[in-house]
């Protein structure tokens, strides 16, 4: 996330050092780029664990405050 982004609140993810990048939306699940089908998956399934979390992370990140840290990916 970035600080001060704009709406919707949304979260950046990249893999396989940065070849693939996308813009997720918390709220729907909405996928803006390319990335391959396995790590999609992936990154929806954490999506669905860590949404409430994530909506946190946005709230303080738009009052420019550090959100708390979420598992990451593995």
């Amino acid at each position: 996330m970035n600080f001060r982004d704009h709406v919707p609140p949304h979260f950046h993810a990249w893999y396989n050092h940065g070849e693939y990048k996308v813009s997720v939306d918390i709220k729907t699940g909405t996928i803006k780029g390319e990335m391959p089908g396995r790590a999609v998956r992936m990154i929806l399934d954490w999506l669905d664990i860590y949404r409430e979390e994530l909506l946190e992370a946005w709230e303080k990140t738009s009052k420019g405050i550090n959100p708390d840290k979420i598992t990451p990916l593995r």
